[in-house]
């Protein structure tokens, strides 16, 4: 199956009607013709007026004659379907009630709960869409075909499953880009709000990369094809999101069970009641005040279309919002585990900071007669000419100081141990500790080697100006988001902070303590982390946030896995369970409340739906509860659940 055809084949298997065993997709289809629908809604009233204004008046009777074949024989040919491939879902029972009403004279209640089931029907197919919306979207923004540029030069159209890797193609402005790849021509902006909720558009030029799904906004661009239409950003997304709607929390999953025995067990007990009644009580079993009438009364109070839906429609509101935040979760089961979590590990490099070096501080060892700055300048004039994460620091910083490059002549570059070369005749170096160390007077030379740590980095290199040297400490880049998320961790979302990272303990209790994190685990191998995750993870619910390879075994065994889907391996957005689309850890305050919000949502819905059942069913029985109101209390109260569910849709903080 090709990836981005996946929706197409979702929706085409039914498997967006998997929202119930009792709402069937046969069932939605006598909902969904909006004409007939207002057509037996407007014949309904009329009889309703007809009925009420003239006793036995035959245009009544016409007009509830136009219900039922508008909505009755549709539902009715539906349910003997069912029947026959021995189904008993809640169509079963609503039209077995509607017909039976009418033979014990209570035609106009039973053409009201046709009309008002296939409103609700309606309802039930809004919310339902508009929960998937994010995964609609996507499929409306996956490009089906591609303008290919042939070796001649010839633009020719293609089907995006047949484009090979290394293909070049032709990116309109205003076109969506089919398939991920490296920009060879061309300048422009691109819009990824659909991929990573960011909003503002990112520049594009030659070398740079370029994901399926990104809206072209200004100048034509070509692209050269480094993944097919099966790996491509977008494919990935419809795949985590069609996991997502398949993935089903425990209480979805139990409801679901209980429903195929639901229907048959309420049927049972309407024909024991219809039957029974009048042996126990002194009643007759036709007319308002019968067996029969109760009977139905308590059918239609009992079927549980409110408590069917209470969970899918909530769990698909919130995916969606999340989608559209550009946070992909992997199934409702998410949102529970989420609401679970009680503390929060963090990996520290490439999460917490942004893995690139930040030049600290320079310190002179044997007093130098020169300043940091001029030592600055000739460790510029170095590393200017080379590509490493210790050059660009340190010329990020000579450029911040606004410092010229020393003239360096005679220069050398030794790969993997440093630079030389001459400023004004007397030779420099700069390069690792152990290889400076070797050009330095023996007492210099000695506490080169034993250079120490300290809270302003870890020292990566040291420049030597003839007997002078110079340490260069260099620390990771905390992110600018950090602190805050930090704060918002503990205060807002009441969880327990704690890093785990790979780096030695002098390093991770500088920025721990700088984010104000108290639980600091260094110096942790990959089957370290794993261990420790497992440890807190028994302790409580534990979220884990990564971005590697090497946390892809912690976050798999974390309660909930959290990765970040730009910077992050393959292997760990694999392994997660949430993946963060612009790695935007402001998300994650906005994430854990709205796994609390769904959760408190599912729980108002089951209040509603057993409310509705448990308040209704006996009164009816009794015959305190007539047919019409039973109806009403039904109806109403799938309406009420779904348009509760729909409140998970806004993205509020």
């Amino acid at each position: 199956m090709k990836a981005p055809y996946l929706f197409d084949e979702f929706f085409a298997s039914g498997k967006e009607e998997s929202i119930s065993p009792f709402l069937t997709p046969k069932s939605r289809s006598w909902g969904k013709n909006l004409s007939l629908k207002s057509a037996a809604s407007a014949a309904f009233f009329l009889a309703l007026a007809f009925s009420l204004s003239f006793v036995n008046s035959p245009l009544s009777f016409l007009c509830l004659s136009l219900v039922y074949f508008l909505s009755g024989v549709p539902a009715l040919i539906a349910s003997l379907n069912d029947l026959k491939n021995l189904e008993i879902n809640i169509d079963v029972l609503m039209t077995l009630a509607a017909f039976i009403a009418v033979s014990i004279g209570s035609g106009l209640e039973g053409a009201l709960l046709l009309v008002l089931f296939e409103l609700s029907h309606g309802m039930e197919e809004t919310v339902s869409n508009k929960a998937k919306s994010a995964l609609h979207n996507l499929n409306n923004l996956a490009p089906k075909f591609a303008h290919v540029i042939a070796s001649d030069g010839i633009l020719f159209e293609k089907s995006v499953r047949e484009i090979r890797i290394g293909s070049k193609l032709l990116v309109k402005n205003g076109e969506i880009v089919p398939l991920d790849g490296i920009v060879i021509e061309g300048a422009s902006s691109v819009n990824l709000v659909h991929l990573t909720g960011e909003s503002v558009p990112v520049p594009k030029r030659a070398g740079d990369p370029i994901a399926a799904g990104a809206r072209n906004l200004e100048a034509a661009l070509v692209i050269e094809v480094k993944r097919t239409s099966s790996d491509s950003t977008l494919a990935r997304i419809i795949q985590l999101i069609t996991q997502a709607h398949e993935a089903k929390p425990r209480l979805q999953r139990w409801l679901d069970q209980f429903g195929k025995h639901y229907a048959t067990a309420i049927i049972a007990l309407t024909l024991i009641f219809a039957l029974g009644l009048p042996l126990v009580l002194s009643m007759t079993y036709l007319g308002h005040e019968g067996s029969v009438y109760r009977a139905l009364a308590f059918l239609i109070a009992a079927s549980p279309c409110a408590l069917i839906i209470a969970t899918p429609t909530a769990y698909l509101s919130a995916i969606s919002a999340c989608a559209r935040k550009g946070i992909l979760l992997k199934g409702g089961i998410t949102l529970d585990a989420l609401a679970s979590c009680s503390s929060i590990a963090f990996d520290k490099t490439g999460t917490l900071t942004t893995g690139d070096l930040q030049c600290t501080s320079i310190e002179s060892l044997n007093l130098a007669p020169m300043s940091s700055d001029e030592a600055l300048a000739i460790a510029f004039g170095l590393e200017r000419q080379v590509v490493h994460p210790i050059a660009t620091a340190i010329c990020k910083l000579a450029q911040e100081k606004k410092l010229r490059p020393a003239e360096i002549a005679s220069f050398k570059t030794m790969p993997g141990f440093g630079l030389e070369g001459l400023v004004g005749g007397q030779p420099v170096a700069i390069g690792l500790p152990e290889h400076i160390a070797a050009k330095l007077p023996d007492p210099l030379a000695l506490q080169v080697r034993n250079w120490g740590k300290s809270e302003q980095g870890l020292v990566l290199a040291v420049l030597s100006i003839g007997d002078a040297a110079f340490l260069f400490r260099f620390t990771d880049q905390v992110r600018i988001e950090a602190p805050e998320l930090i704060r918002k961790m503990k205060s807002a979302n009441g969880l327990r902070p704690v890093m785990l990272t790979g780096d030695n303990e002098q390093n991770a209790q500088n920025v721990g303590r700088f984010l104000g994190i108290d639980e600091i685990f260094a110096n942790l191998r990959p089957e370290d982390k794993l261990a420790k995750v497992a440890e807190l993870s028994e302790k409580a619910g534990l979220a884990m946030v990564g971005d590697g390879i090497n946390d892809a075994p912690a976050l798999a065994r974390a309660t909930v896995g959290i990765s970040m889907g730009r910077i992050g391996s393959a292997t760990a957005v694999d392994a997660s369970d949430v993946v963060l689309l612009n790695d935007d850890l402001h998300l994650l305050s906005w994430l854990f409340k709205k796994s609390k919000q769904t959760l408190l949502i599912v729980k108002q819905n089951l209040t509603l739906a057993l409310a509705v059942i448990c308040l209704a069913t006996t009164p009816a029985l009794l015959g305190l509860v007539p047919l019409w109101v039973a109806v009403i209390l039904h109806e109403g109260g799938t309406v009420l659940v779904g348009l509760n569910s729909l409140r998970l849709l806004r993205n509020k903080e």
